[in-house]
């Protein structure tokens, strides 16, 4: 639950940017009242447990403000990701791709499945978003968040028509095609950010990380450990005769196979509250067996990239690959891989302290109005936590440069200024609990 929120007394004068887009005047009254509803106490944000705490007659004016689809709320989402830019965009910033699962009892609500859910950690009745999120120091604001349909709902489309999926959004999309979709849309809107975070879920996918090649990004993505690679030295040739189909000069190998025989360091990529959070990683250049297939269903060598490998105190191994710079050294791949658990917090905040998995009603408008209203509310706190933030190192002068990652050893030696896109991330603490509630505002 969210406690009391000094200085909202500004939420309309940050909120003009968001109300010149809407149109109408009753819905830029609607969209404070919603916020406030989100960002106010208590710990159920669905529509009567709100309309309650603000003091109305009733939800329905709510109910008709968050699912009608009278009206397009794009405008919304493309100042979310201006507003989202001026408070963490940059060079420096890091766009994450991943998906969080909202559990769901019955099966009405659009795009639920039997699926995996990480909240629960297992199989069970939820629906799916693909989130992007941007971030800079440890400092997350979510800017997309879009639901995923399984082959349940696009193989029925009476059961979309019903729970009012528009025609576009009907056929089959995998979360990567929808995650490219979202990313050039923030560009598209003027996201600045360096590099594209991403989990196994996404990674492992070819298609999804020459896609982001093809799009001249920088990016670091989990894969499976059974990834086939081959060497850096790898050479393709093609051999005299009939069939003249091109052959590599060695055989792939699966990535644990290829990192296990290296030396992993101890790298400490940023302090925690208990001290420094670090882990042994290795890394080596690779090509990825993501080309053509040649035989067997082996792939052709694609683009030389970076392997690397984290082992953590646990005892679990992942593996990741990334197509930054060839000079790059261990601290910047360890500390550009971990940027990405800062979307993990946004998402926990987002559903426990905005109420994002409370909306009950059961329409494609309606969920994903109200994951932007809450996207919105967390933007709007940030920006709070930002200025205090700003006040707080203004009053202590603190060093803005001061950096988190510590290392033991580069994966090869560099020379010159890093480009910013690759530096490690700034010394921050971790992103503290968000600020307090609004107070309830009366019906407009």
């Amino acid at each position: 639950m969210v406690g009391g929120v000094r200085g909202a007394a500004d939420l309309d004068a940050w909120l003009a940017p968001f109300l010149e887009v809407m149109g109408r005047k009753t819905r830029r009254s609607w969209a404070p009242l919603y916020l406030r509803g989100l960002l106010g106490p208590g710990e159920r944000k669905s529509l009567q447990p709100m309309a309650t705490r603000l003091g109305l007659s009733g939800h329905d004016q709510l109910q008709h403000f968050i699912a009608s689809p009278a009206w397009d709320d794009g405008p919304l989402w493309t100042v979310l990701a201006r507003e989202a830019d001026r408070l963490v965009g940059g060079s420096d910033a890091f766009l994450v791709v991943d998906d969080t699962a909202l559990p769901k009892k019955g099966e009405l609500s659009v795009g639920v499945a039997r699926q995996y859910c990480g909240q629960l950690g297992k199989k069970a009745n939820c629906q799916s978003l693909v989130s992007l999120t941007l971030a800079q120091d440890e400092v997350p604001v979510p800017v997309a968040l879009r639901l995923f349909l399984p082959d349940t709902w696009t193989d029925k489309p009476e059961r979309c028509v019903q729970a009012g999926v528009p025609a576009a959004d009907m056929v089959p999309r995998s979360k990567g095609e929808i995650a490219l979709a979202e990313l050039d849309r923030l560009r598209a809107a003027g996201v600045r950010f360096g590099t594209v975070l991403a989990d196994a879920g996404y990674g492992a996918s070819a298609a999804f990380r020459q896609a982001l090649s093809e799009r001249g990004l920088l990016w670091a993505v989990g894969i499976p450990r059974v990834q086939k690679v081959y060497s850096a030295a790898v050479e393709v040739t093609t051999p005299a005769g009939r069939r003249r189909r091109p052959v590599p000069d060695e055989e792939p190998r699966p990535a644990e196979e290829v990192l296990a025989g290296l030396s992993w360091r101890r790298v400490a990529w940023r302090q925690g509250t208990k001290g420094a959070l670090a882990a042994r990683f290795a890394a080596t250049r690779v090509r990825v067996g993501d080309g053509a297939i040649w035989a067997n269903n082996r792939h052709l060598p694609g683009d030389e990239v970076w392997l690397v490998g984290e082992w953590r105190s646990s005892g679990e191994r992942k593996y990741h690959l990334s197509n930054l710079d060839p000079g790059t050294s261990l601290r910047v791949l360890a500390s550009t891989i971990k940027a990405r658990w800062v979307c993990e917090q946004a998402h926990q905040q987002l559903k426990q302290e905005l109420g994002l998995g409370h909306f009950e009603g059961r329409s494609w408008t309606g969920l994903h109005r109200h994951a932007l209203m809450t996207c919105i509310g967390f933007a709007y706190l940030q920006h709070l936590r930002l200025a205090q933030q700003r006040r707080a190192s203004r009053g202590k002068n603190a060093d803005p440069h001061s950096r988190a990652a510590t290392f033991t050893e580069p994966a090869r030696s560099t020379s010159g200024h890093l480009p910013s896109a690759v530096r490690p991330p700034r010394q921050t603490h971790p992103m503290p609990a968000l600020p307090t509630p609004l107070p309830t505002a009366h019906q407009p």
